[in-house]
């Protein structure tokens, strides 16, 4: 798409003017509800302070089809709704009006994000003065011919809203499709990991592992939070992600750990050799082969590892070492991991490639966007045409 020929057959010769966003259309604060007046379940959302609605109420105030703009909490924020909904006091919704398509001002205002936000004062609640908005010059196609100029705005919200969709309907079928992947590893997880009494020997994790109980992170002197040259090795905390890179590891086998306190605690994940296992975490580590250390991943992660009733979740070394395990013999743990890698390689392709994939259509659609109101702005006095 070529953003001048596009453009020139939009406009058919037509001039565009940048008009003030205020004095256009006249954006409306909403009224604030305490929490008695909300309901958990109700005709319309009421938005207050995030995108996230607050509650429901039994009465709207802003119109479908309303673009809106959160000023306090998540301040800068640009919304548009559909259905009518309730503006509380921190929000400023814009009405119908006749020179502008709402839905375009939505489109222009998500590509002005970056200078609303820095507008926003940053104290312990985040503010922005509504007048950052209103000050904001949109570009607005032949203005002397209102029909033609709503025309034009149509088409562009056409053109946008199909890249919008495209991407929504992707998120949707991928998430369905890492929904029936997951449940069919588990599935076959579940079956292979049933074993008929008497069949299998039980241990305990304590007879079959070692349970090391992860140190202190290292200095901020001796770490850095992405890989270099010599901080090369990664660490690991209580959760998924990295904690951050050092130029030593204390564990050089592939293992699995368990997370050991707090909301994460109870969950399982298998590690790589070469890494440096931090406080809050226990590592696994088989005593012998005749356990597999991806069997034990697995296995782990198809039971409910019990935790200790507390204000704050947690397990210390004693606990994990009272798991028990069936442990059946290598060979049979062996086939075990080859059917179920193959499902969790699956699994994880998809769950990698979600949020890549929606961050490519996001990106394309704010090309498109960029392209598309990209209107010449007039010459000013003194500078060159």
């Amino acid at each position: 798409m070529s953003s001048g020929n596009f453009l020139d057959k939009l406009l058919d010769g037509e001039a565009v003017e940048w008009i003030e966003v205020g004095e256009l259309i006249s954006p409306q604060r909403g009224r604030r509800l305490v929490k008695s007046q909300l309901e958990e379940v109700g005709s319309y959302a009421v938005y207050q302070n995030s995108m996230k609605p607050l509650g429901y109420y039994h009465k709207s105030n802003a119109q479908a089809g309303a673009t809106f703009v959160i000023v306090a909490g998540a301040a800068g924020e640009i919304g548009f709704s559909d259905v009518a909904f309730w503006a509380a006091d921190d929000v400023y919704f814009f009405p119908e009006a006749n020179a502008v398509n709402n839905k375009y001002l939505y489109h222009f205002l998500l590509t002005k994000q970056h200078e609303i936000s820095s507008q926003v004062r940053r104290a312990s609640v985040p503010r922005l003065s509504i007048a950052a908005v209103e000050k904001l010059k949109i570009p607005i196609p032949c203005p002397e011919n209102p029909k033609k100029s709503l025309e034009i705005q149509a088409e562009i919200v056409r053109i946008l809203d199909t890249f919008t969709e495209l991407t929504t309907e992707l998120t949707t079928e991928l998430t369905t499709e890492l929904t029936a992947r997951k449940k069919q590893y588990n599935y076959y997880r579940d079956q292979l990991l049933s074993f008929e009494d008497g069949k299998v020997e039980w241990k305990t994790l304590g007879e079959t592992c070692g349970v090391i109980t992860g140190g202190e992170a290292p200095a901020s002197g001796l770490m850095s939070r992405a890989p270099t040259n010599i901080y090369k090795y990664p660490i690991y905390g209580n959760g998924a992600d990295v904690y951050g890179y050092t130029d030593s590891y204390k564990i050089d086998k592939d293992v699995v750990t368990i997370s050991s306190i707090g909301a994460n605690t109870g969950t399982v994940y298998f590690r790589k050799a070469y890494f440096t296992p931090i406080i809050r975490l226990k590592v696994l580590m088989p005593k012998n082969e005749r356990i597999h250390p991806r069997y034990l991943f697995h296995v782990l992660s198809s039971l409910t590892i019990g935790r200790k009733s507390s204000s704050v979740p947690n397990m210390n070394a004693a606990d994990v070492k009272r798991i028990s395990i069936p442990v059946p013999s290598v060979e049979t743990q062996a086939r075990i991991v080859a059917i179920l890698d193959k499902f969790d390689a699956l699994t994880t392709s998809l769950t990698e490639g979600l949020p890549r994939e929606i961050e490519l259509r996001q990106k394309q659609y704010e090309y498109y966007r960029d392209l598309l109101l990209r209107f010449p702005k007039p010459v000013q006095v003194g500078e060159c045409p």
